[in-house]
């Protein structure tokens, strides 16, 4: 972790464990070191430094375009390495800057849902992180957030004091519709992209707030 990451990281953890009195599940699920794909379910802001807390290795956030032209987060942001992407992530310059990251061995958090859901529930996967688990070679590792939606949801402007978790589950293999999709019709790898996001939602949806041994 570069310095100025490993302040936030420290200060976010102190924050969570005070405030939120939160718990980590099988951390040591995450690789740490290499490219990985953390995909989780989305039901706060709070969902990315939660996600990245946990764990004992640099990630990349992703965050807008136009944030990085805001003063003091744009300065922070910078210095983390966090990846500029158009407003949904979708556009060909945030999959470029997404893709170059894994390939230089970062992490990068994804969210197969899209955006975050309106109610607590989990939401349909969309294409969007089957493409970039396709065209990348890194691991992915499901992860499953609990009690975000209460402690902060997207319509609440300040946080409440509720217990918050993160679980991470067992990384997934897609060798082999990675390797299909190098060669199949363009019909079928919209397919593929789908496919792939949703057996990733349907494995955090399987995970259970407690440890597994």
């Amino acid at each position: 972790m570069k310095r100025l990451y490993h302040i936030s990281w420290l200060g976010f953890r102190g924050a969570f464990a005070v405030y939120c009195r939160w718990r980590v599940f099988n951390p040591e699920r995450v690789p740490l070191t290499g490219p990985v794909i953390l995909a989780s379910n989305h039901a706060s802001i709070m969902d990315p430094p939660l996600i990245g807390c946990g764990i004992r290795r640099g990630i990349n956030y992703l965050a807008r375009e136009s944030l990085f032209r805001i003063p003091v987060f744009g300065w922070w942001a910078h210095r983390v390495d966090a990846v500029p992407v158009d407003r949904d992530g979708a556009g060909a310059k945030g999959l470029r800057n997404i893709l170059e990251r894994l390939l230089d061995g970062g992490g990068i958090i994804l969210f197969p849902e899209g955006t975050r859901t309106p109610d607590g529930s989990l939401q349909p996967a969309r294409p969007g992180v089957g493409l970039v688990v396709v065209k990348s070679t890194a691991p992915v590792v499901p992860v499953r957030v609990f009690g975000t939606f209460a402690a902060l949801n997207r319509f609440m402007v300040f946080p409440r004091p509720r217990r918050v978790m993160v679980k991470y589950g067992k990384p997934m293999d897609f060798s082999a519709l990675r390797a299909e999709a190098q060669s199949c019709p363009k019909a079928r790898l919209k397919e593929i992209y789908q496919q792939v996001s949703e057996e990733i939602m349907a494995a955090v949806a399987k995970l259970e707030p407690k440890r597994d041994e």
